[in-house]
């Protein structure tokens, strides 16, 4: 999120949240790392003065931090990039969630009315993001948020996003008052029940329930307002959707489903693109683009502006379709009807390290071997496959890393 502002390696562009997942017991703490952070906090209590955080703000949050080794843990563990999509849906749109998310339709139907009236964000998107971030205010996250963002500012490739965060967090507590032991989070410093983080609260939080001071922890209605305005902000289409599902035709070019390629309807239409219950696409010259999160063997989807909108909240395709799909099943809309390939086996974290960086030995450009399927490593694997004969549909899987490994043995690499 940010007007946009860029957070994670594989999160960049992210607007406010952030699963948070469970708690984990404590990992024990390097000495001799513990005592670099606490030089570290130190440090950056000049970088936070100069961005207008009082002395005794800084002192009563930063005084008793401790560097949490869980933090980094579980950033490596983020559902979104790690679990087979297929598997990320069936919890985040599982029937206990649809149910859940349909009676808090019904409870805070009057407050959710108004909220898509002021932003033009419908009420079952922010429901459904309302749902997956924190089950609907019962899983916000049990993390000190200045712990873990410190932990994330204090060294590594997020160090950017924590010092940031880190500051803002501080400028929250100091614009309102707060008590730095109430401000929980998950590891990541996202907090509240549409789980914002701190730069996003201070641009985009409203107190919807006019109590005089937004609050994300304990008023729903000011978190799914906060959520509508940042939307909005980031350009949600007031009356347009997200997309839909499709149908391709066999001689469908996989290189062309991608995120970052648009077409007209009419100009997908020519090329044989249906919708999934047979109709034809609208004669429109409305952009779209096709994507096949799990290859040429699950579903394809149309998506629109709206869509990318979802993408800004963060940054995972898999999330974005989260959110989208549950929001249309609390409206009764069927679920996906392309099964998805449950039998294919993704990458793991390392594997997809070595992926990357087998490609570049290849001579493809996948990007840093960070562990992370990223729009760069997926256009690599296009190329790869397209010169290789396969379809270009960028779905990395074990078969896929075993022929490129079997390519590279075979050029004695």
């Amino acid at each position: 999120m940010r007007v946009i502002l860029a957070v994670f390696l594989g999160l960049s562009g992210t607007l406010a949240v952030w699963s948070a997942p469970a708690m984990a017991a404590p990992l024990p703490a390097d000495p001799q790392e513990t005592a670099k952070f606490a030089a570290f906090v130190q440090d950056f209590r000049d970088t936070a003065l100069k961005a207008g955080v009082a002395p005794a703000i800084y002192d009563q949050s930063m005084s008793e931090l401790s560097l949490d080794p869980r933090v980094e843990q579980l950033n490596l563990q983020q559902p979104e990039f790690v679990r087979p999509i297929w598997e990320y849906l069936d919890g985040a749109v599982s029937p206990q969630r649809v149910a859940k998310g349909q009676a808090m339709l019904a409870t805070y139907g009057t407050v959710l009315a108004n909220i898509e009236q002021r932003f033009g964000v419908p009420r079952e998107i922010l429901t459904a993001i309302w749902g997956i971030e924190s089950n609907y205010g019962v899983a916000m996250g049990g993390f000190n948020m200045f712990d873990a963002l410190a932990t994330l500012a204090y060294d590594g490739p997020r160090a950017d996003f924590g010092r940031r965060e880190l500051v803002a967090a501080l400028k929250m507590e100091q614009q309102e008052s707060y008590r730095p032991q109430d401000m929980t989070s998950s590891w990541a410093g996202a907090f509240g029940q549409t789980q914002f983080v701190p730069s996003a609260f201070l641009q985009y939080a409203v107190d919807e329930d006019g109590d005089g001071k937004p609050d994300l922890w304990h008023s729903a209605a000011d978190a799914l307002a906060s959520s509508a305005n940042l939307l909005a902000s980031a350009g949600w289409q007031r009356g347009g959707v997200w997309g839909y599902e499709v149908t391709l035709p066999q001689s469908f070019g996989f290189d062309q489903a991608d995120i970052d390629k648009t077409k007209s309807l009419s100009d997908w239409s020519a090329l044989g693109v249906i919708a999934a219950n047979g109709a034809a696409l609208p004669r429109s010259e409305a952009q779209a683009s096709i994507i096949v999160p799990a290859g040429a063997r699950g579903p394809a989807l149309l998506v629109f502006d709206n869509f990318r909108v979802v993408l800004k909240y963060n940054n995972a395709v898999s999330y974005a379709l989260a959110v989208c799909l549950l929001a249309d099943r609390l409206k009764g809309t069927p679920p996906v009807a392309h099964g998805w390939p449950r039998d294919e086996t993704i990458l793991d974290r390392n594997e997809i390290v070595a992926f990357q960086s087998d490609l570049k030995r290849l001579g493809y450009d996948p990007g840093d071997a960070d562990g992370v399927l990223g729009r760069k490593a997926r256009a690599a694997l296009r190329a790869w496959q397209k010169a290789n004969g396969l379809v270009p549909d960028g779905f990395a899987t074990e078969q896929i890393l075993m022929r490129i490994e079997q390519s590279l043995a075979a050029q004695g690499r």
